[in-house]
């Protein structure tokens, strides 16, 4: 391994949770769509996370959603007792290999539903054609809602995860309600900047009040992924964002954890600062929570880039899917054999699982694709 490297792999301690990691490297959450239809683990996303979990010191799962009915297909679920099981098997699967497992838990709200039931914080469809209008929940929905994700990390104990991750980032249901966009609410969970916080910080706090019941005493992390931004007018701003993680930091939760499609993005509006919305946001809480940082970190020295803002830990997803092997591959010194593209011919090596390969090739430019198949029949 090349000596400037080796800042990746020091080992990290989360200080409230009370639980060490062997290195800097995490797992982003990423969607497969590959669980059974019922969102019990299939086999074959036991193999994707156990091929990719050899070498992170931290491998959160794909969005586990808490109801049917912000539930997704293909989707991983965490709404019942009789999933525990499965959840059991993809947690040890993880474990096995030296790296902690941690349980992404949401709502998918306007997004998605196993049940047709589309809810969100308002009627605003997402704007593609054909999008559901969704209905607005009432005071007591959101309150089983809030009782849904507490479950959900109460059967991630059971299951034996190392902890939780409230998603409430990339436009689910907490990011709905979050949004100014999507939240015109005018009751207590929406309206003011602080009101569109109560949800999650409600789920926080329960989720928080769960762990603490039935962990007894076992360290386990709970921590929340979230959006800085939106692209839209009006709509989450760093204004609104900056306030946000102050109010997570001091919530109880051991880390933050800010989607980004690239970690250099700088903000787009409500506050002027040309520095990364990344390293902005490690100046406001680092020093009181540890800040986890994702986007478009292929190579050691994207890492090692991420890593200079400040922040404790980076998370790899894309890459991860590709290159399964990228951190041993950089603690042996061949970086240069990272692979930063993927071809159909690699999905069985990489045990990519079939819906997860369909979604990737679905979406433009997501990942960089080679045409191998065609050099391969050209060859014969």
């Amino acid at each position: 391994m090349k000596i400037s490297y080796s800042t990746l792999f020091d080992p990290f301690h989360f200080p409230s949770a009370e639980i060490s990691i062997k290195n800097r490297i995490v797992m982003s959450p990423m969607t497969h769509m590959s669980s059974n239809a019922d969102g019990s683990v299939s086999e074959q996303e036991i193999q994707y996370y156990k091929r990719r979990s050899n070498g992170a010191a931290m491998v959160i799962t794909a969005a586990t959603y808490v109801t049917q009915q912000g539930g997704m297909l293909g989707a991983p679920g965490a709404d019942s007792d009789a999933l525990i099981p499965g959840l059991r098997r993809l947690a040890s699967s993880i474990q096995e290999n030296g790296a902690k497992a941690v349980l992404q838990i949401f709502h998918a709200g306007r997004q998605g539903s196993k049940t047709g039931d589309f809810v969100s914080a308002g009627d605003i469809p997402e704007d593609r054609d054909g999008a559901p209008v969704p209905r607005s929940l009432t005071e007591q929905e959101i309150e089983g809602i809030i009782q849904a994700y507490a479950e959900a990390a109460r059967r991630a104990v059971a299951a034996g995860f190392d902890g939780v991750e409230i998603h409430g980032g990339n436009g689910n249901l907490l990011h709905q309600f979050f949004s100014p966009f999507t939240n015109r609410r005018t009751d207590r969970y929406g309206g003011t900047l602080e009101n569109r916080m109560t949800l999650a910080l409600a789920i926080i706090r329960e989720v928080l009040r769960t762990v603490r019941e039935v962990a007894a005493g076992k360290p386990f992390l709970v921590g929340y992924r979230l959006s800085p931004e939106e692209a839209g007018t009006p709509g989450i701003t760093m204004a609104d964002t900056l306030p946000f993680v102050d109010a997570l930091s001091g919530s109880g939760i051991d880390y933050i954890h800010v989607s980004l499609t690239s970690f250099r993005s700088v903000p787009r509006r409500g506050i002027q600062d040309s520095r990364s919305r990344l390293a902005i946001i490690q100046e406001r809480v680092g020093s009181r929570i540890p800040v986890i940082g994702v986007g478009s970190i292929h190579t050691p020295d994207d890492a090692l880039e991420a890593l200079a803002s400040g922040i404790p830990l980076i998370a790899l997803g894309r890459e991860l899917i590709m290159e399964p092997d990228w951190v041993q591959l950089v603690l042996d010194g061949h970086e240069e054999q990272i692979r930063t593209s993927i071809s159909p011919l690699e999905l069985e090596e990489l045990s990519i699982p079939e819906p997860l390969w369909n979604l990737m090739t679905s979406i433009p430019g997501w990942f960089p694709l080679r045409n191998d198949q065609q050099m391969f029949d050209a060859k014969g």
